[in-house]
């Protein structure tokens, strides 16, 4: 069985981690009951790029840091996302991650001009979203957990629109069969929620937001988890195409823009 690769671009505040363990740590333990091997590779540290076809597919995790800021350890993920699409292999972006599949494929990141979206939030799916694999099992609203300031503001031309609210007309979407993009965070739990509200209350409060009533309304998001779970799920059934190994010293086969 090849393991679960999480692609890690970054951490949580380092007064959770006690207590909460990292990123890494809340998407394994949302998707525990899934009985497959995980590899961590943190995109920051570790310079030699992974091989996509040793792993049966990839969760690119949040980060504090900014797409836009185009860093070298990001960029560099750049040409390996197009590979891993061009492949087949499944992959999920979450909040950062979303937005740098995204950028990979041609799309656009920015800051939201409406500011930070926090909180425990309703998101639509459209219609699309019913014939998704991942999407198609959750109700027409459900709700999520959310923290961001950059935002897909246009996706790429190949993308599916599969989710969206009043806030953000990006929350997710898919590129051919098996790359989606999620703005949201299937792994927070409530309490991650409340920490972040927690921490960011000082910010928050200058942008004119009440920390408290985000923090009292944080509420339990059972389908926004379980889609991770049905990612995880996927992986068992998925063929991916075939394709040749990946050398981080060469252009990679389907690299071109999207």
């Amino acid at each position: 069985m090849k393991p679960l690769l999480i692609v890690k671009t970054g951490s949580t505040f380092a007064e959770l981690v006690p207590q909460m363990g990292d990123f890494e740590d809340w998407i394994c333990r949302t998707t525990a009951n899934i009985p497959r091997p995980v590899v961590t590779w943190d995109a920051q540290r570790q310079p030699s790029l992974p091989d996509p076809l040793a792993f049966a597919g990839m969760v690119i995790t949040g980060s504090h840091a900014m797409v836009t800021d185009q860093a070298p350890w990001s960029e560099a993920l750049v040409p390996w996302l197009r590979h891993v699409v061009a492949l087949e292999r499944p992959v999920l972006g979450i909040c950062y991650g979303h937005q740098l599949l995204a950028h990979a494929l041609g799309g656009e990141v920015s800051f939201h001009p409406a500011g930070t979206e926090i909180g425990t939030t309703s998101i639509t799916t459209t219609a699309e979203a019913a014939l998704d694999p991942l999407f198609g099992a959750l109700p027409p609203s459900f709700a999520a957990h959310t923290v961001h300031s950059q935002s897909v503001v246009r996706l790429p031309k190949a993308a599916v629109l599969l989710a969206h609210n009043d806030f953000e007309p990006h929350h997710a979407f898919r590129v051919g069969a098996c790359a989606w993009g999620v703005q949201f965070h299937p792994e927070f739990d409530a309490a991650a929620m409340q920490g972040y509200i927690r921490q960011m209350a000082a910010p928050l409060s200058a942008q004119g937001l009440d920390p408290v009533a985000l923090w009292e309304r944080v509420r339990p998001t059972p389908e926004a988890q379980a889609l991770l779970t049905r990612f995880c799920q996927q992986l068992a059934a998925h063929s991916p195409c075939p394709g040749q190994p990946f050398s981080a010293a060469t252009t990679p086969t389907g690299a071109g823009s999207v």
